[in-house]
């Protein structure tokens, strides 16, 4: 158990590396100039600025100094597009309110898609069971920047309680967290169906019912576990793709999270932001992937002996 975690462990810090080293090198890439604004600025300006936050080094000298402030000091350097801003600061104010949402989302989801995934095996090939499959493709297929103009104007619009856009009151965060669960809660009904039609085609299940076991009782002690096994495997990237993707969600319903800050790090040429955001997201979606592998160690206890 021990030799798998540290393996994954190694393996994200590899992925993150590479991760970071490949955007370091594009956002670089990408026409324009942090220091260009609707302000005229002079070449000396430029040059100036350009010496002040060491963009005027060669590329691997800067790619040496970025790693050397992060391992030695935990910097994630200074925003060029926000002047005396860190970006540690920024990730530190946004990341909440996207860990909020991203929390309740991935709940929501988890109670829709998962009940809808059991329900659906239960019923195979009758018509409960398209339904569930029909409503859990509807949510692969139908993106959040399209249900989350539909729910402003279909549940925002009419409803007092909830804001069409904005972030002053607790339940603002309704109809983002529900636009972006959908996409969650389709995937988790289909992985739930194929563990639990899986699981109840095995011999010892057919032998709980000729004995008379409840189906209730059969899917709670017997099946739940084995069948949530491809679940639980998704719900590392899952929630890791919640965070990092909701920034089209937190921009149609102005919601003040990091995705706001990609958006601009990227319009803005803004290498320090950009790269401080890729390298938070790696790692949490590294650290996702390690509790979902360690989830899956305490339900099946072959894995631990692997």
């Amino acid at each position: 158990m021990t030799k798998l975690i540290l393996s994954r462990v190694l393996q994200t810090l590899l992925v993150v590396f590479f991760l970071v080293t490949f955007v370091f090198f594009a956002v670089r890439a990408i026409p324009g100039n942090p220091f260009v604004s609707e302000k005229k600025t002079t070449e000396q300006e430029r040059a100036a600025l350009e010496a002040y936050y060491g963009l005027d080094k060669p590329l691997p000298v800067q790619y040496f100094n970025y790693w050397k402030n992060i391992l030695t000091r935990g910097d994630f350097g200074d925003s060029l597009g926000m002047k005396g801003r860190k970006v540690s600061t920024l990730i530190k104010e946004s990341f909440p309110v996207s860990l909020k949402l991203g929390l309740l989302s991935l709940f929501f989801g988890l109670i829709i898609g998962i009940p809808l995934g059991i329900i659906a095996a239960l019923y195979h090939n009758k018509w409960q069971d398209y339904i569930a499959m029909i409503v859990a493709m509807a949510g692969i297929c139908v993106v959040a920047f399209v249900l989350g103009p539909i729910f402003q104007l279909v549940f925002g619009k009419p409803l007092p309680i909830l804001n069409v856009a904005g972030w002053s009151r607790s339940s603002d965060i309704l109809l983002p967290a529900i636009t972006l669960c959908f996409g969650v809660a389709a995937y988790l009904a289909r992985l739930t169906r194929g563990g639990m039609l899986d699981v109840l085609s095995q011999d010892y299940i057919r032998t709980a019912r000729a004995k008379g076991v409840p189906t209730m009782k059969i899917i709670t002690k017997h099946a739940m576990r084995p069948a949530l096994m491809p679940a639980v495997t998704y719900l590392g990237p899952a929630f890791a793709a919640i965070i990092t993707g909701s920034f089209v969600v937190e921009t149609i319903f102005l919601v003040p999270g990091m995705g706001q800050h990609f958006v601009t790090g990227i319009t803005s040429n803004d290498y320090n932001l950009v790269l401080g955001l890729v390298l938070f997201y790696g790692i949490l979606m590294g650290i996702a992937n390690l509790l979902s592998d360690i989830a899956l160690l305490f339900m099946d206890p072959k894995l631990r002996k692997a």
